[in-house]
């Protein structure tokens, strides 16, 4: 059985992103979707904040409680999004959307908000080493405040590097490191992306060990973004690793479906990658919940 010769008393909470199903998440849908992920065995229910007022945080608390389910919560950086290498207009309107995550994580009993905070995804440029050190003081001082907010709140920033394709200021977990040095670990870290880690890290069980006492949320999927197990990624030397690296949080898996235009090109979707949307998550859940079974 996969997962067998993983030994550790950890039981790591499994969740899945409404992604999978549906952009931007709304009430409704959120109210049709709760129940099956709850029903399916998940401990968490992923939310992604696209835009303010997309749903509303007051509802969605009262569904996840009535239902026994966690929430974590994501951040989007779409266009016009950013932190570093932009006018002072555009990063103060960055800091007010990324401290609105911030509430709306607060409001719904996520412990952090995940993604790049950092800038728009699919922003690449040429940069030197000189300007990379510069662009990462930029991005601690801009992002510092709301960090100072999250913490306030009792949630933890999860910077997350993406892969070399959809952005060039942070690709690998050294470079995260790096980048956040400095801003405090109690109300920012990294969230780890095992499908941009098999695109940048040479060894993803090793980049997890090197990140540990900083990895504030992981996400899951198969390398081509399908269902984790139905890939050829070392499940069990991420997971020997995460314990490694003491991370008690959620597995979640996050995936995306080819039906919304919006998501898909901007995930570069362009097939379905099983054989419903629901497989994503079941299969995936199934695998993980073998995975981490200590019985």
């Amino acid at each position: 059985m996969p997962g067998d010769s993983v030994t550790s008393a950890r039981r790591f909470p499994l969740g899945v992103n409404t992604w999978v199903w549906v952009s931007p998440l709304t009430d409704a849908r959120l109210e049709e979707l709760a129940p099956r992920v709850r029903d399916w065995g998940f401990d968490v229910i992923e939310l992604p904040v696209e835009n303010p007022g997309d749903w509303n945080p007051g509802h969605a608390a009262r569904i996840l409680r009535d239902l026994g389910l966690k929430a974590s919560v994501v951040l989007v950086m779409g266009e016009g999004r950013e932190l570093v290498a932009a006018d002072r207009k555009t990063v103060v309107a960055t800091q007010d959307y990324l401290g609105h995550v911030v509430d709306v994580a607060a409001e719904v009993g996520s412990a952090t908000i995940a993604g790049p905070a950092y800038t728009s995804v699919g922003r690449v440029w040429r940069m030197d080493a000189a300007e990379r050190r510069s662009r990462y003081v930029e991005l601690r001082d801009n992002l510092g405040p709301v960090v100072d907010h999250a913490m306030a709140s009792g949630v933890k920033i999860g910077v997350e590097p993406l892969n070399r394709y959809e952005t060039s200021l942070i690709n690998t977990v050294d470079q995260a490191l790096t980048a956040l040095d400095g801003l405090p670990s109690r109300g920012c870290g990294v969230a780890l992306d095992v499908f941009h880690m098999n695109i940048e890290e040479q060894d993803i069980p090793a980049a997890i060990v090197r990140a540990a006492g900083r990895i504030a949320h992981v996400q899951v999927c198969g390398n081509d973004r399908g269902a984790p197990g139905a890939d050829h990624l070392d499940w069990q030397g991420i997971l020997a690793a995460l314990c490694k690296a003491d991370y008690g949080g959620p597995l979640v898996i996050e995936s995306f479906t080819v039906e919304n235009a919006t998501i898909a090109r901007a995930a570069s979707i362009w097939r379905p990658l099983a054989r419903s949307q629901d497989a994503i998550a079941l299969d995936g859940r199934s695998f993980l919940a073998r995975l981490v079974s200590t019985t």
